[in-house]
């Protein structure tokens, strides 16, 4: 049975000595009910957010974003455009401890109503680029993960093998994936502080800027692509251009050229992952779902012919080849004039 937010409010005293509460408040974390969460707000009207695991599972999330919150010093935190939540205080409660932190204003973003002409698609930009400029030393410093780029390819391999050991990925994909992993140029990057969970929902939002970054349980050195995978399933090409334009002008290091890639590859293997939990867990409502998933993106990649993960692009094509390929390919009126005027420049050449 969830706590309430009384209850939850009460543990906040016990957990920050001298903390005067006037009122409390419940609030949605967007985490499934992983957590029982509630806001307090203090007499001198600041407010804290108090969270109690309430499975297994959680509470290991938990204690891996309190290593990481740690180790993100003032120093480190400095260096960041956004706030990241101060730890206030803890205490124990039942078979696990609720933790209390600094509340971060903002509203969680919502990736179907962002806007590629909205200002906070840059401001998403420039935060994901900012976790990427901080120092390694950050991860090795505390003893965090350090991922090199063939530690990537590898763990994506094996997703790849343990998700065709199924016998339910349709074998065009496993192909697609298979070369993307083979290709050598494709892993040449130099790895970064990662935040190694980002999804939509890890921004808070207030006005046209990003607040906060929740959720640092997964901090390590990796591939930067591992943080921008999610991108793939932006409303628009335009909004996702946006925020890869905004995130390379706000590295500190130039931009690998293959990151784009790989952030793809990686979210198509999101789906393998999901076939893989449902597989596990011996759900076949899961399974269902991966598999009509994986059926659509088949298809998605196969009439999308000019955007293969490998960098290696194959044999140039004869000019006969080019137009019956534009001519399988659903367009707009407007698109075949401008497809006809490079297959009329192609032959000219």
């Amino acid at each position: 049975m969830a706590r309430s937010h009384f209850t939850l409010a009460a543990l906040s005293t016990a957990a920050v000595p001298g903390a005067d509460i006037v009122s409390t408040r419940p609030i949605g974390t967007g985490t499934g009910g992983r957590y029982d969460s509630a806001v307090v707000t203090l007499r001198d009207r600041s407010e804290l957010i108090v969270r109690v695991p309430t499975s297994q599972d959680a509470e290991t999330e938990q204690s891996r974003d309190l290593v990481a919150l740690n180790a993100l010093t003032a120093g480190f935190r400095g260096r960041l455009p956004f706030a990241v939540p101060e730890i206030e205080g803890q205490t124990p409660v039942a078979n696990t401890r609720a933790i209390v932190y600094g509340y971060i204003p903002g509203d969680p973003a919502v990736l179907a109503e962002l806007d590629a002409a909205d200002p906070v698609a840059e401001s998403i930009g420039r935060a994901i680029a900012s976790i990427h400029s901080l120092p390694t030393s950050l991860v090795t410093d505390s003893g965090l993960t350090v991922q090199t780029a063939a530690d990537a390819a590898r763990v994506a391999r094996i997703t790849k093998d343990r998700a065709a050991a199924t016998g339910a990925v349709p074998s065009d994909l496993l192909a697609r994936w298979s070369t993307a992993l083979e290709d050598s140029a494709l892993w040449q990057f130099q790895p970064t502080v990662v935040h190694g969970s980002l999804s939509p929902e890890s921004f808070l939002i207030a006005g046209d800027r990003v607040t906060g970054v929740l959720g640092w349980s997964q901090l390590q050195v990796g591939d930067p692509a591992a943080d921008l995978f999610w991108l793939s399933s932006a409303p628009s090409e335009q909004l996702a251009t946006r925020i890869f334009g905004s995130y390379n002008l706000g590295r500190s290091t130039p931009v690998d050229r293959q990151l784009r890639k790989r952030a793809r590859l990686y979210a198509e293997l999101e789906i393998a992952k999901w076939l893989l939990h449902g597989t596990e867990k011996h759900d076949e409502t899961i399974v269902a779902d991966a598999k009509t998933m994986l059926a659509g993106l088949s298809v998605s990649v196969e009439s999308d012919l000019l955007n293969p993960l490998s960098t290696d692009t194959g044999q140039i094509m004869a000019v006969e080849e080019v137009e019956e390929m534009l001519r399988r390919t659903p367009r707009t009126d407007s698109s075949s004039s401008r497809d006809s005027a490079r297959v009329s420049g192609i032959s000219e050449d």
